[in-house]
């Protein structure tokens, strides 16, 4: 299973942002702890160890065993919940969103990127034990971005209406979806495994949640995943007095504000991931997920009837803590402040907005967790390689937009020269004679000269891009063939990784595909992989 690899910035898929911090840029420095690297990882296990406390320990892994009570837990999974108890043990996390059947592929590079930097770290630091994360979005509450995925260019989706926390959500309706997945599978062993997942996930269990648990705990378990849940009244207890600062002094609003004006005046002209909110907080109960807003000191749940004032609020706080909710800028406080954590794995956006809450994180005095770009890859089949030798198009073409890519290659194979830069510097040389004459006379005949000149390079440019346009239809044949491929490599001119989802390749090579991506995807490489399945 050939590897090769590219540049995120030069797939052009990644942003300004996200290829700098890769590049380690000086003036992003100060917006992150310390750059995943092996050698720096010593550091962040020394500073974590002295602030995570034993008894947070305890209730992690009592947490930790509660959660797994119904699951069928491996042998080696049960033994990281077991060693973090121990204070030499620490965790590498990604999260995720509960997306029906884990959504698009790059859920796996996920998971597979955090279950591998464990082992890297292990076999660097062997005194120390790395426990792999894989953080449930349960409260989130989108369900329009989780109640589908693409399966052979078409939608396999959940129709049902949907409020409040996400993983708390019934699973009627999925028997149905089942049916429709299941008429598009053939009848080999492969298939049945697919349908196997997906049945005992989400026809034999009653929430969302636990369908998700059970799916992945499924896939990774072999592999020592630990799935956490943090919708969770003994893990919310632990965090407890950060949701009344932010309730009380609001405090990670102003810290938000401050670092997103200071990443507005660098050079790189970033956008900005995400905004702050005066109240960080939602509240979640049954069918229920909406923001709190306060006005004169009495607490409002947004669209609801439901009101606090500020003692009852801090009250209602501690006697059920699990019913406060953090948003995208509290979530990665709650997670450090519960998990012994070292390395937040994520996508770019993920990046994005960690990279916004340094700040935070050191109001509370919290350490900011190392911050790790999740790999990438392009899977591309044997077949597919060899339809790309045989267009002698490099995988690295197929990454450009499908204009440009019929440009390229209609500039590389045509038989006629298209490129008419020999003949524009000609004609500037001609033009020089007359620029010399200009300079005798007044200013008025070198403008002449000078539109002249303009006039007949336009003329050039112009017979340029019909030789092209010419050419592109002699070579249509061609071109097209390396369309219809891109095409199949980056549906919808996206990312594969983006749309497809891991059916597709586990119809194909079946329980053989997970093993051979943890074989050939390196967390700390830095680069685009493409993979030869």
């Amino acid at each position: 299973m050939p590897t090769d690899c590219l540049s995120f910035r030069d797939t052009n898929y990644f942003s300004s942002l996200i290829c700098d911090y890769l590049d380690e840029k000086d003036t992003l420095k100060p917006f992150y702890n310390r750059f995943p690297k092996l050698e720096n990882f010593k550091a962040q296990i020394e500073e974590k160890q002295l602030s995570f406390k034993d008894e947070t320990r305890q209730i992690l892994v009592e947490t930790l065993n509660k959660q797994y009570a119904n699951t069928s837990v491996s042998k080696l999974t049960q033994t990281h919940i077991d060693l973090l108890e121990h204070s030499n043990t620490f965790t590498v996390v990604t999260g995720h969103q509960l997306n029906l059947f884990t959504g698009p592929l790059y859920f796996f590079y996920k998971i597979i990127s955090t279950i591998n930097l464990c082992k890297e770290l292990k076999a660097a630091y062997p005194d120390y034990n790395f426990v792999p994360i894989y953080w449930m979005a349960s409260e989130d509450h989108d369900f329009a971005e989780i109640n589908f995925f693409n399966f052979k260019g078409k939608k396999v989706q959940w129709n049902r209406g949907a409020s409040g926390a996400v993983g708390e959500l019934n699973l009627e309706g999925l028997d149905k979806v089942f049916e429709v997945f299941g008429s598009q599978l053939t009848g080999t062993a492969n298939a049945s495994e697919l349908k196997s997942y997906f049945k005992n996930a989400y026809l034999n269990h009653s929430n969302l949640a636990e369908a998700m648990h059970d799916l992945v705990n499924a896939l990774f378990k072999d592999f020592g995943l630990v799935i956490v849940d943090g919708n969770d009244h003994a893990l919310k207890q632990q965090f407890i007095p950060y949701v009344e600062e932010e309730l009380v002094k609001q405090t990670s609003f102003a810290k938000v504000s401050e670092a997103n004006q200071q990443l507005n005046t660098l050079e790189g002209n970033y956008k900005i991931q995400v905004n702050p909110r005066a109240i960080n907080l939602f509240y979640i109960t049954e069918g229920i997920r909406e923001r709190i807003v306060e006005n004169d000191d009495t607490f409002f749940v947004n669209n609801t009837n439901i009101t606090f004032s500020k003692s009852e609020i801090l009250k209602h706080l501690n006697e059920v803590p699990e019913r406060f909710s953090p948003n995208v800028i509290l979530r990665p406080l709650y997670q450090e402040v519960v998990l012994p954590n070292l390395c937040y794995i994520g996508g770019g956006g993920e990046l994005a907005y960690w990279l916004q809450l340094k700040s935070v994180f050191e109001s509370y005095d919290v350490v900011f967790p190392m911050l790790l770009l999740r790999n990438s890859a392009l899977l591309i089949t044997e077949k597919q390689k060899e339809k790309l030798d045989k267009l002698d198009v490099k995988i690295s073409d197929l990454f450009l937009n499908q204009d440009a890519l019929k440009t390229k290659v209609t500039n590389q194979i045509s038989e006629v020269d298209i490129d008419f830069s020999e003949q524009k510097q000609y004609l500037k040389q001609q033009f020089k004679a007359l620029y010399d004459l200009a300079a005798k006379t007044d200013g008025s005949f070198k403008g002449a000269v000078a539109a002249q000149e303009q006039k007949q390079i336009n003329g050039l440019e112009a017979l340029e891009k019909r030789l092209l346009k010419a050419q592109k239809r002699k070579l249509s044949d061609h071109l097209n063939r390396i369309v219809e491929l891109q095409n199949e490599l980056f549906p919808n001119q996206s990312l594969q990784e983006r749309y497809m989802n891991f059916s597709e390749f586990y119809l194909e090579y079946g329980s053989d595909l997970i093993p051979k991506l943890f074989d050939n995807l390196k967390p700390l490489q830095g680069e685009f992989s493409i993979v030869q399945v």
